[in-house]
């Protein structure tokens, strides 16, 4: 899906991470959330409460998983699941365009 289409928009930006990460979150009128974003290249840590799946639109990262020790490429066209109540890390090695959705 390239387009969503009947939500809603919150205006102000989640920045972390000196700006290097900024994303808006699109809300759903089922009251589901995801957000829009694009990461700089960097090494970031993340702390997940829900579920999410990451979907990468444009872009190339290296994702190490919680419980596991092996990083995984993450192209453009890609995605990957992280649970909820975790942390994982990302290593993006080129300016990268992502939807992230939040699950229960």
């Amino acid at each position: 899906m390239s387009m969503f289409e009947n939500v809603s928009v919150i205006k102000e930006a989640n920045i972390y991470f000196d700006g290097k990460v900024v994303s808006r979150t699109v809300v759903f009128s089922d009251g589901s959330k995801k957000t829009l974003g694009v990461m700089q290249i960097g090494e970031y840590k993340f702390d997940t409460g829900k579920k999410e799946i990451m979907e990468i639109l444009s872009g190339l990262l290296d994702v190490k998983l919680p419980d596991s020790d092996e990083w995984i490429e993450v192209k453009g066209g890609e995605s990957f699941q992280v649970p909820a109540n975790s942390t994982f890390y990302m290593n993006v090695k080129v300016v990268t365009d992502y939807c992230c959705s939040f699950l229960d």
